[in-house]
């Protein structure tokens, strides 16, 4: 069985590198623990285009409105998710609920 154990040290390169690779893809850091290393970073929503959005709805008579609702609503929610080192030093990623 293979042991994938880390050293004090490389648990934190391991975790730094996480969260590099996580602010580079637009996360932003709200929250850092060295210690129990563990971080919260959150991705804002993205702006709608309401005024395309209209356009396709007028030229698929209405059909669009479905999928301009679910793009409204999905996409101005904000992500938050929490990246960590377990106590087996184990890296992992888990979403949180946001209100």
């Amino acid at each position: 069985m293979k042991n994938n154990q880390f050293n004090p040290e490389e648990s934190l390169q391991v975790f730094s590198n996480m969260i590099s690779k996580k602010v580079h893809n637009g996360f932003v850091l709200e929250e850092r623990n060295d210690k129990m290393l563990f971080a919260v970073l959150s991705k804002g929503g993205k702006a709608v285009d309401h005024g395309f959005n209209f356009i396709i709805f007028c030229l698929t008579l209405g059909l669009w409105s479905v999928a301009w609702l679910y793009l409204t609503v999905e996409a101005s929610k904000q992500k938050k998710i929490l990246v960590a080192i377990d106590e087996d030093g184990v890296p992992f990623e888990e979403r949180c609920l946001v209100a």
